[in-house]
């Protein structure tokens, strides 16, 4: 869900700046711009933890279980700690998030209702105040125009799972739960990269792990995939090829 297809680190940059103050809010995007430069300049230099005057990094101090990584904001973890006991405070947080894609939802239910695929959302997001994480994804799905969705709030590895379920393909914007979706099960796993190329896994493609730039452009391959003819391999097989990828190295 986020990363993928809501707008996750966006709003909490925005409750960042509630919490924190402006200043903090300019250090983030700060941060962000200066990341982004080095990437493209391919520096080694490591970028250092964005930091107030009175709050210092504490490993102790760590989020809720279950709460995403807030890999690009780069707070310490008390920092950290303090904004999700923030977000935990605003009643149905998750129905507040914006599309990435805008629209992509919308097109997600109208594919999978004509070729009759069958969707599994899932998310490890923590509770606030007001329904279940559960039901304020499924709300916020219907909202966009997803109807019945569902939804797990899962914890665990992906792999796991995904082997539980017996998924096919599973999307996920983070190259950890992409790993273990190819070393714990038998599904194909489609890694959503929107950041620079230079900063891309290695490994991803040798361990067969599709790289997309895009849900548009990984609703584009599905659907191409899915028109081929049936005498063609598996619909798994096929993506595979289509990406350019051989079997994984951990089949």
């Amino acid at each position: 869900m986020d990363g993928v297809l809501a707008d996750m680190e966006g709003e909490l940059v925005r409750q960042a700046e509630v919490l924190f103050g402006e200043a903090m809010t300019r250090r983030l995007k700060a941060h962000a711009e200066a990341t982004q430069q080095a990437a493209e300049s391919r520096s080694t230099a490591a970028a250092q933890p964005v930091e107030t005057s009175d709050d210092t990094p504490a490993a102790r101090d760590v989020p809720p279980v279950g709460a995403p990584t807030l890999v690009r904001l780069n707070m310490t973890a008390r920092q950290e700690r303090k904004l999700w006991r923030h977000v935990e405070s605003i009643e149905n947080f998750w129905e507040t998030l914006v599309e990435i894609e805008p629209g992509v939802v919308s097109r997600l239910a109208s594919i999978a209702t004509d070729r009759r695929w069958e969707i599994i959302f899932l998310t490890k997001r923590p509770e606030t105040i007001g329904a279940t994480a559960q039901v304020q994804t499924q709300r916020w799905l219907e909202s966009k125009g997803f109807a019945l969705p569902s939804v797990f709030v899962v914890q665990g590895s992906r792999g796991r799972i995904a082997a539980s379920l017996g998924l096919d393909i599973v999307v996920d914007d983070r190259s950890e739960n992409c790993l273990d979706v190819v070393v714990d099960s038998k599904a194909r796993a489609l890694l959503i990269w929107r950041e620079d190329e230079a900063q891309m896994p290695a490994a991803a493609k040798r361990l067969g792990i599709g790289v997309i730039r895009s849900v548009g452009e990984c609703l584009d391959i599905l659907t191409q995939v899915d028109s081929a003819p049936q005498s063609q391999p598996g619909v798994v097989d096929r993506v595979m090829r289509l990406l350019g990828l051989k079997e994984s190295a951990t089949t």
